[in-house]
């Protein structure tokens, strides 16, 4: 029976990976996502798990470590934020060229320097093209769903890719919301037992992981993960349909928001999307058609899927909360610009920069960009389409 609690993200997280109850937990402490690691630790200590649990000497470790099990059978996983994604470059990209299915508590924290602890998504943005999953969240209670739902993705047949589950650090993951809890023996029956096929420990069937490709097989490999991610958007919807029914709590791909007669929207990622949707509500009221696509799932990326609910706005501003270093705007604007020019939609699209170093986004600032939005609309020109919000020139 589900159990209504007040939790913060990390406390929420932590909970969710009680009840999964995983084999391996390699762990190296950074803040924000240090406390996820230290509630799991109590709940090793007190027997409430019977997960290894593993300090390591650094991120780089945790991921090495995290690897190693997985490639040995073992569902494991980790957690960081920003400066300990970093240290673990090489090890993301190995994860996912071996096909692992382990997951990663991703709490969003900006990237040094300059020094700064509070959130952006500059760490996870950066690893966009190292072939995980990504899945993110608004809210608590999303950052709980998406971890309970994060191994039935990742393992499954056609994908055995690794999964990130982040959530915007303080924001979330400090902050206490009500959530709703599903009970132990729920989680447990919907994540199931681990049965990997192949593996290092099984004597029945050596397995090679890892091995040098030369350059005969090296493209072939890497056409293989694609394919792996390409099912992954398939597999995404399957496991949220099949957590519906244990939850009454419904996902996709994205979540539309007021979106039926938008003719202006915001496209975003994360926890600024309970920002927007206050000042939609504001301007609903005021008989503006505005509207809010959030997205969950940004690694595959749903392109044909945003481009089509957004087939009849005038002007959509992409937010994006880190830097690409273009000249032209962030990432999930480059993502969701190139998924409107395929489906030749005729809306206007700007790219905001915002909320960097964990800058506050009010309802004002987004009730801004709607009316910047309708201003575009009124005078068919976009003028410049690479913006920053709520910055000092």
């Amino acid at each position: 029976m589900a159990k209504r609690d007040r939790l913060s993200g990390n406390e929420a997280v932590a909970i969710a990976l009680r009840q999964i109850n995983p084999d391996v937990f390699p762990a190296f402490p950074i803040t924000p996502s240090t406390e996820i690691p230290q509630y799991f630790a109590s709940f090793v200590a007190n027997g409430l798990v019977d997960t290894e649990f593993i300090p390591v000497e650094s991120e780089h470790s945790s991921m090495s470590a995290a690897i190693g099990a997985s490639a040995a059978g073992a569902r494991s996983l980790t957690a960081t934020s920003s400066c300990g994604l970093a240290y673990m470059w090489e090890e993301l990209y190995i994860a996912a060229s071996n096909r692992l299915p382990l997951a990663l508590a991703l709490v969003n924290r900006a990237l040094s320097g300059p020094i700064n602890i509070n959130c952006d998504h500059s760490d996870s943005m950066g690893a966009r093209d190292a072939g995980w999953i990504q899945i993110y969240a608004e809210n608590n209670q999303e950052a709980y769903d998406n971890m309970v739902q994060a191994y039935r993705i990742s393992e499954h047949k056609d994908v055995r890719l690794p999964i990130m589950i982040c959530q915007d650090g303080f924001i979330t993951s400090h902050a206490v919301q009500n959530i709703e809890l599903l009970d132990d023996e729920d989680v447990k029956n919907f994540v199931g037992e681990y049965e990997p096929e192949n593996y290092l420990l099984n004597p029945e069937c050596p397995t090679a992981v890892g091995p040098y490709s030369v350059t005969d097989y090296y493209m072939e490999a890497k056409r293989s993960q694609a394919e792996g991610m390409k099912h992954a958007k398939q597999v995404v919807l399957d496991v949220a349909k099949e957590f519906a029914g244990i939850s009454g709590r419904t996902y996709g791909l994205f979540e539309e928001y007021a979106m039926e007669d938008a003719e202006y929207a915001v496209v975003m990622i994360g926890s600024a999307a309970g920002t927007t949707k206050d000042a939609i509500d504001r301007l609903r009221e005021q008989g503006e058609k505005v509207g809010l696509i959030k997205i969950r799932l940004f690694r595959p990326f749903p392109a044909e899927e945003i481009a089509a609910a957004l087939k009849n706005v005038k002007a959509v501003a992409i937010m994006d909360r880190a830097e690409s270093y273009t000249g032209h705007g962030g990432p999930l604007g480059a993502d969701v610009m190139a998924a409107l020019y395929r489906a030749r939609a005729q809306a206007f699209a700007v790219n905001y920069i915002y909320g960097l170093g964990g800058r506050d986004v009010r309802v004002e600032d987004m009730e801004h960009v709607f009316a910047v939005l309708k201003q575009i609309a009124a005078d068919g020109d976009a003028g410049e389409t690479y913006r920053y919000l709520g910055v000092r020139e």
